[in-house]
């Protein structure tokens, strides 16, 4: 593992090194790639000095307490050790974790798409508190939400949301989301206080560049039509909506919400370069039947992962068993509730299938 580490933190001072060559710097697209490249070992470098340093302060202090004689330096020393231990276990377990094969879309923007299912009215409702919730917790992490496309509930709420959620490493944080969520609460139509259980489907598909998906011109059909949503006199009576046709995978994409043809052309666009990487991605891990896969959960969005109790106040992620009361806080968007164990269980599992191999 440590030769492996120094390797790392030798290709993070040469890039540092190339990155201030005048050459380097005059070459946009190469110096965006080094730049990327430079970001994605920052992590890991620092937590590895940082080891490093502290080893030192160990190999300091111990030496300390099988030579020095007095008692009171003998006692700080043995003290400053018992300090560093914990510390060094601590940066040995998350370096094992930073060495680990990176998923090359953590790095990504995402689509979220959310859908209302069973439940009809119930599920739109839910649909939207959940959407909500997100966009709120995008919020906290600095995170821009831009809506794509958008079809509104009967009595409110939203049958289907899509937006593009940009910022720093947002795949990461949310590619466990997708799935079904299943909520359960007496809903206000009610009249004898039974509860419903309703479900939504969430994908989180990461942003895909034209240069990763290859659309031909001729694989598509596009149809425009006037848009049939509030938004103004010019967004129905204009043919401002595009419904965008990929032919060889039956996708079908309608955006409406822009008063401009072009404008909501580009999202449908966007939002199918990220279905079709989607679909290429499900189709390659099927191919290479990954084990770890099978152990964590593909997130496939017919998987149901988590329950949403609101007269308990209870959620509960089944894929880890993990259950907390604080449901209203997740509702407000403090989502990371349930992300942050959620990732260090799948991080776990990895390190077990790379211990295994």
């Amino acid at each position: 593992m440590f030769g492996r580490l120094q390797s790392v933190e030798d290709r993070f001072e040469e890039i540092s090194s190339r990155l201030q060559d005048s050459e380097i710097s005059n070459d946009p697209q190469q110096y965006r790639s080094l730049m990327k490249e430079y970001s994605s070992l920052q992590e890991i470098v620092t937590a590895f000095r940082e080891y490093k340093n502290v080893c030192k302060q160990r190999a300091g202090a111990k030496e300390l307490l099988e030579t020095e004689k007095d008692s009171d330096l003998r006692a700080m020393a043995k003290s400053e050790m018992a300090e560093l231990e914990p510390r060094i276990s601590d940066l040995e377990a998350l370096l094992k974790i930073l060495l680990l094969p990176k998923d090359p879309n953590d790095d990504k923007n995402i689509l979220l798409e959310i859908r209302a299912g069973a439940g009809g009215d119930e599920a739109s409702l839910f649909a939207e508190e959940l959407f909500r919730a997100y966009s709120h917790f995008a919020d906290t992490n600095g995170w821009k939400v831009e809506i794509l496309s958008l079809s509104p509930g009967n009595v409110g709420g939203f049958k289907e949301v899509v937006a593009l959620i940009t910022g720093d490493k947002v795949f990461s944080k949310l590619k466990f989301e997708s799935g079904v969520h299943r909520v359960q609460r007496v809903p206000k139509t009610e009249a004898q206080g039974r509860i419903h259980t309703s479900t939504i489907t969430v994908a989180v598909l990461p942003e895909a560049e034209e240069v990763e998906i290859d659309i031909n011109q001729n694989d598509l059909k596009i149809d425009v039509m006037r848009s049939g949503g509030a938004g103004g006199q010019s967004v129905n009576t204009t043919d401002s909506a595009v419904r965008l046709t990929h032919l060889p995978s039956g996708i079908v994409i309608v955006c409406q919400d822009e008063r401009s043809q072009l404008k909501n052309k580009n999202k449908a666009m966007k939002i199918l370069r990220a279905r079709l990487l989607a679909v290429q991605k499900e189709v390659s891990e099927k191919e290479a039947s990954n084990a770890r896969l099978s152990q964590i959960g593909t997130g496939d969005r017919s998987e149901r992962i988590r329950t949403y109790n609101f007269p308990q106040a209870r959620v509960t992620d089944h894929r880890i068993g993990l259950t907390t009361h604080q449901l209203s806080d997740i509702m407000e968007g403090r989502v990371d509730i349930i992300i942050e164990p959620l990732i260090t269980h799948f991080q776990a599992e990895a390190l077990k299938q790379a211990s295994i191999q």
